[in-house]
């Protein structure tokens, strides 16, 4: 019966041992996830969102660079603009 137990133990302790060495590799790799965004979030100028720079719709007007979220938003603000008098065609 002793030998029964002693034999038991060894199994727990060498599957323990397994155990930790196994999640040990798993977690020490880079998860294959979608690569976050590091850039800059920028305001768009019709709705007043924040988005990253990376996914805005740009518009060089001037040398001064506008963003959108999309563009139904840079339509909209193309058209005020054009109202204005401040932008050509």
């Amino acid at each position: 019966m002793l030998r029964f137990i002693f034999v038991a133990a060894l199994i727990y302790l060498a599957f323990q041992i397994w155990r930790f060495i196994y999640n040990v590799n798993r977690y020490s790799q880079p998860s294959p996830k979608r690569p976050r965004l590091a850039g800059v979030m920028v305001k768009d100028e019709i709705c007043q969102t924040y988005l990253p720079e990376e996914e805005a719709i740009k518009e060089k007007i001037d040398g001064k660079v506008y963003y959108f979220c999309s563009e139904e938003c840079r339509q909209r603000w193309r058209a005020e603009k054009k109202r204005a008098g401040l932008i050509k065609s």
